[in-house]
């Protein structure tokens, strides 16, 4: 049977014209890749940022199949450059996946490296521990449980409502696992808000604003499970909304919007683009 390097090659070789970089990224998004011990964060504590699972768990296990990776989580994303494959820099979000053949691990001089099949064919970097991080609110919640940052910093993301109503007692839909990435963060005691209240968004924002002193966060994306009914007695277009509508009040200019939600009428995406919202973005 061919090897998984064996596979990527033979994909760079068949499309010369896809980036080198993009057949790598492409295969760990969707294959996950494992850590070594050495490679995992110290949580909070660390000086590197952690996964904060802020949507999806994006995993190929369960937080009780993932071992120490479930304590002292993976970084958020990493980035990738050289190797014999000569990448460019390159960011890819953590899937992680303890059989995968892709791993994360030190060499002979600590450094980290991407290995493939158990060579390595990468260096990696990791995302730094942000300021803000290291700062809680008021009720003793962590900016990452309320604002977690992504893409290195550059986007905040919002998920203001952590399940959907696309389920029922005897079926639930398959498309993501939002309701149970919900429900093992639960089950394993972690703190995890499924309706994030407004005030103690804005109150993230402060500290991320007053923290974030090289304005590395440019951007906010509103999300969550979709709402069929309604949630907190608003529909989809007005539970979301009023959440670009607080944060355009409190911090006008500060943070492009973006929403991500389901496809609506014509009418409610006028009503995001009222609270701005200034791009909207249909699953």
């Amino acid at each position: 049977m061919a090897s998984r390097t064996d596979l990527v090659e033979e994909l760079m070789s068949r499309h010369p014209q896809v980036p080198r970089e993009a057949v790598i990224k492409e295969d760990l998004l969707r294959g996950g890749l494992a850590f070594d011990d050495a490679a995992l964060t110290d949580n909070e504590n660390g000086s590197v940022k952690p996964k904060s699972y802020f949507i999806f768990s994006f995993d190929h296990r369960t937080l009780p199949e993932l071992g120490t990776a479930a304590l002292r989580r993976p970084p958020e994303e990493i980035v990738l450059t050289g190797g014999p494959y000569e990448l460019r820099r390159t960011v890819v979000s953590v899937r992680t996946n303890p059989s995968s053949p892709y791993r994360v691990g030190t060499d002979g001089d600590g450094r980290l490296r991407l290995l493939l099949d158990g060579r390595a064919i990468a260096d990696v970097g990791l995302p730094p521990m942000p300021a803000y991080y290291r700062h809680t609110l008021a009720n003793g919640k962590s900016v990452m449980e309320v604002a977690p940052t992504i893409q290195w910093g550059y986007l905040i993301y919002l998920t203001a409502f952590r399940v959907c109503q696309y389920f029922g007692a005897k079926e639930e839909c398959q498309y993501c696992d939002i309701n149970h990435n919900w429900r093992q963060h639960k089950q394993a005691g972690r703190p995890y808000t499924g309706v994030k209240p407004v005030d103690e968004v804005l109150e993230a924002l402060e500290i991320i604003d007053r923290y974030d002193t090289e304005r590395a966060s440019q951007a906010y994306t509103l999300t969550g499970g979709s709402i069929t009914s309604q949630v907190n007695g608003l529909a989809e277009a007005d539970f979301y909304g009023r959440y670009a509508q607080a944060i355009e009040e409190r911090f006008p200019g500060r943070w492009i919007g973006k929403v991500v939600a389901q496809a609506l009428p014509r009418a409610d995406v006028q009503r995001f683009h009222d609270y701005g919202i200034r791009i909207y973005h249909p699953n």
